[in-house]
């Protein structure tokens, strides 16, 4: 090609380096450009044999292409094709070749430089005559760079066809092309990036419905109701997603729940439960609303669905049925806390709810009245004598264990009690109403010539021992005397007022609490269970007649459950014994009682 150094001569060269040119852009797939780079070199350049190769990602460079004339003469190009070469000895030889401008050119007396693990052509060609005459052993490299600088791939050309060594206009032309084959291997190498990229999303996507046609599929027909809500914006809190397992449950058309939130269907009663369950994204056994304005025993499980960038997006709500598992274990609760005869509240339910009223520090006397200090050295009484409430005969009202704190804590304590508050015992407040022993004679009487405040209410402790029931049951049976219980627990049920408690303590044994009541209002409540015991009951036609003693006793903060039912069974042997026992002369007796 350098032979001839005519205009027209170049200027065929550029038109055929301009179609080949646009043979590497018309390419679509990465090995379709490298092929075109060599067949570009090969026709396009004058050289009668070319070679790609190509950086691989562990850095060292493979042949990717290789294209000449006369195969046969050469081993053909499947002997280089795939064959590796390291980057050091590559980097080498570019090193100690020629530059000629981008190009390296290697002479053959420095082909020490190639290594043993570089691929090199085969086959013998003629030797040079001249001085610029083209080796077999030469070596002509164009290094090919992305546009940040990085190696890309190495065209490597052989045997001009001239015979010659390049000259500058082929070294031109050779440089321009390889730059062109450099920008041509960039784009296809982000071409099958991008389509492996648009593969991988394809198949993502792809998974991606796969899975979400897989939740709605379990979502939908999920045998339990399940539920989607959202957590920000105008609309947190709101169903947004429903199953038809969730609308059957509640009887609520789909549209209808969609409009609502959690809040809207939960019971007043565990509506804290729910608001801490939602926030927490834990479980929770709660009731919720249905259509016919019942409530439904469910278990809501909270899963909070989280965006890798976003953070929480939505909670899923797993609803389900435990209906008929907490109506056994209600009914299990009952059977535990109630008589199983009468369906009265049973002994453990009343000490239950006499817990639940009082605290373990002693009641305070009510502001203004003056408490009484122990004597020096005088030591207090025991526990077990504490009184009834005061009374006319009483003396001066002390605390409940008989004797009244030092000025500074009983003026604390006041405070408390005015804010309706009561101390703990490491001082600290918590919010209690004490249960105070009302006083006698009734609030706002003279009392040793002071006017004499205080509270005037209390909880009052009523205990009923029926008088004659032994008899019912040696005469006419147990079967009889159950009737008789069963009767007398209904009479009293009848009698007493709405939040009182009708407890059954054993055999014929029964007590009233009554809360916010006063001295006068007990003693009329006494008089109506007393009436309501005393008319005959008709039993398996026969008539018959109980009696019953009544006992009063008052509950006071600071008093243990024991101390108080015991008060209140001492007033009840009291008013026996006074009225000559009418089924018992002695307290032993009531061990032969029978239980219920």
């Amino acid at each position: 090609m350098e032979a001839e150094s005519e205009p027209y001569v170049r200027l065929a060269t550029l038109r055929t380096l301009h179609r080949v040119v646009a043979d590497l852009n018309a390419a679509r797939s990465l090995a379709g450009t490298l092929q075109a780079v060599v067949e570009g070199a090969v026709h396009g350049l004058g050289f009668d044999a070319a070679a790609v190769s190509l950086v691989r990602p562990d850095g060292d460079l493979v042949i990717a292409a290789v294209w000449e004339i006369e195969e046969t003469a050469f081993g053909g190009p499947s002997v280089l094709l795939g064959q590796v070469g390291s980057r050091e000895s590559w980097d080498r030889m570019l090193q100690v070749a020629d530059h000629w401008g981008t190009l390296r050119f290697l002479p053959h007396d420095r082909g020490w430089a190639i290594g043993t693990d570089i691929p090199a052509w085969t086959g013998d060609g003629p030797l040079p005559v001249y001085d610029n005459d083209w080796h077999p052993a030469d070596v002509l490299l164009a290094p090919m760079y992305s546009a940040g600088g990085d190696l890309l791939g190495i065209l490597s050309v052989d045997r001009p066809r001239s015979g010659k060594r390049p000259g500058a206009w082929t070294r031109e032309a050779l440089e321009m092309f390889s730059l062109q084959a450099s920008i041509a291997i960039g784009n296809a190498r982000l071409r099958a990036e991008m389509q492996r990229a648009l593969a991988r999303l394809e198949k993502e996507q792809q998974a991606l419905r796969a899975s979400e046609e897989s939740f709605r599929q379990a979502f939908e027909y999920a045998p339990s109701g399940m539920a989607i809500t959202e957590l920000h914006g105008d609309g947190t809190g709101q169903l947004t997603r429903v199953n038809d397992a969730l609308c059957r449950l509640l009887g609520r058309p789909r549209a209808t729940l969609r409009q609502q939130r959690f809040v809207d269907l939960v019971h007043p009663e565990d509506l804290e439960l729910l608001l801490r369950t939602s926030a927490e994204g834990g479980r929770a056994e709660l009731r919720l609303s249905r259509r016919d304005g019942g409530y439904q025993w469910v278990c809501l499980r909270n899963s909070v669905v989280a965006d890798a960038t976003e953070g929480p997006s939505f909670l899923l709500t797993h609803v389900e049925d435990i209906e008929d598992r907490k109506r056994h274990e209600l009914q299990l609760a009952h059977r535990a806390s109630h008589d199983a005869l009468t369906g009265l509240p049973n002994g453990a339910e009343l000490r239950a709810r006499l817990a639940r009223r009082l605290c373990s520090r002693p009641s305070l006397p009510a502001p203004g009245l003056p408490g009484q200090a122990l004597p020096p050295g005088a030591a207090p009484p025991p526990h077990h004598a504490v009184q009834d409430g005061p009374s006319a005969a009483d003396g001066p009202v002390t605390l409940a264990h008989g004797y009244a704190p030092p000025d500074s804590a009983l003026e604390r304590d006041r405070e408390a009690f005015a804010a309706g508050e009561v101390l703990r015992h490491d001082g600290a407040a918590a919010h209690h109403v004490h249960a105070v022993v009302p006083v006698d004679p009734p609030a706002g009487e003279l009392w040793h010539g002071h006017r004499r405040p205080g509270p005037d209410k209390g909880l009052a402790v009523l205990y009923c021992d029926l008088d004659g029931f032994k008899l019912v049951n040696d005469r006419y049976g147990h079967n009889a005397g159950d009737a008789v219980l069963i009767e007398i627990a209904r009479r009293l049920q009848q009698v007493v007022r709405e939040g009182d408690t009708v407890a059954r303590m054993s055999g014929d044994e029964f007590v009233v609490l009554a809360d916010g009541i006063g001295r006068e209002e007990a003693k009329e409540l006494a008089g109506r269970l007393r009436s309501a015991i005393l008319p005959p009951m008709r039993i398996d036609n026969r008539a018959v007649r109980v009696g019953v003693s009544l006992g009063i006793g008052w509950a006071g903060c600071g008093m243990s459950i024991d101390e108080v039912l015991h008060s209140a069974d001492e007033r009840m042997y009291d008013e026996k014994r006074t009225r000559g026992g009418a089924a018992r002369g002695t307290r032993g007796e009531r061990s032969h009682r029978r239980a219920g």
